[in-house]
């Protein structure tokens, strides 16, 4: 079994474009048995915006987090793409 508690941390900061932001991506149990992908995003210092998605199982959950992370990461940093087609 796959563990959940492994969130992912992304942030981006760029000084001579006032920007500074971060995004977090974790999956979490719910009360009815099914997993949830948490997304959080928005400006660092503040609170930001979220987003739950419900999957039945861990593995499509964790799958979801995976697509999101790789999405993102490339939305973040545009010099990881060459990294994520290695993969």
């Amino acid at each position: 079994m796959q563990s959940l508690r492994h969130p992912v941390f992304l942030t981006r900061i760029d000084p001579h474009r006032n920007m500074a932001r971060f995004y977090v991506l974790s999956v979490e149990p719910t009360l009815f048995g099914d997993y949830a992908v948490q997304r959080r995003w928005g400006r660092l210092g503040t609170s930001g915006r979220s987003r739950s998605d419900l999957f039945p199982d861990l593995v499509s959950a964790h799958a979801r987090k995976g697509r999101v992370a790789i999405f993102v990461s490339r939305q973040i940093s545009p010099d990881l793409r060459s990294f994520f087609r290695l993969c």
